[in-house]
């Protein structure tokens, strides 16, 4: 490899390592979300609550997302042992596997019979849009929506 490629190749993870710190989250969002409609029972003007209830509801929300986040990876890491207990008591702690109750769709299945019948590509659908919340006191905001978050007293820094 030449020294012209090693630079470059260290050049790029040096601004990835510091674009992970500075901004992580553009690092998984697309650059042009898709827009969605908002989905039926929306507040309308007259019903829209203080802002005030507005932010302390969503910094709860992101805090529950941090929580179950923090809470997964506990729970991974407590998996890589338990898994690989057998049946029986350890301890105070009975281990068991039972079947689960919950049932999905073998997709296999279904695309082998869609093409034994030959009725074609299996059809899908979009998953209902997620919720995604940005404090934007935090971020860097393209120009259109600059005025309306300083409407609301966010930080802005000039992109």
């Amino acid at each position: 490899m030449t020294v012209r490629r090693s630079a470059a190749r260290m050049f790029r993870t040096v601004a990835d390592a510091v674009r992970s710190v500075v901004a992580p989250a553009a690092l998984v969002r697309s650059t042009a979300p898709a827009v969605v409609a908002d989905p039926e029972g929306t507040y309308t003007a007259d019903e829209m609550p203080e802002v005030e209830v507005i932010e302390a509801a969503a910094a709860e929300y992101v805090k529950a997302g941090d929580a179950r986040r923090a809470a997964d990876r506990l729970k991974r890491k407590s998996s890589k042992v338990l898994d690989r207990l057998p049946a029986g008591l350890h301890g105070r702690w009975l281990v068991e596997r039972v079947e689960s109750s919950r049932t999905t769709v073998d997709l296999e299945q279904v695309r082998a019979t869609y093409k034994r019948l030959g009725l074609g590509e299996v059809p899908m659908r979009q998953c209902s849009p997620s919720l995604r919340l940005t404090d934007t006191a935090l971020v860097v905001l393209p120009a259109p929506v600059a005025p309306v978050a300083a409407e609301y007293g966010a930080a802005l820094v000039a992109a």
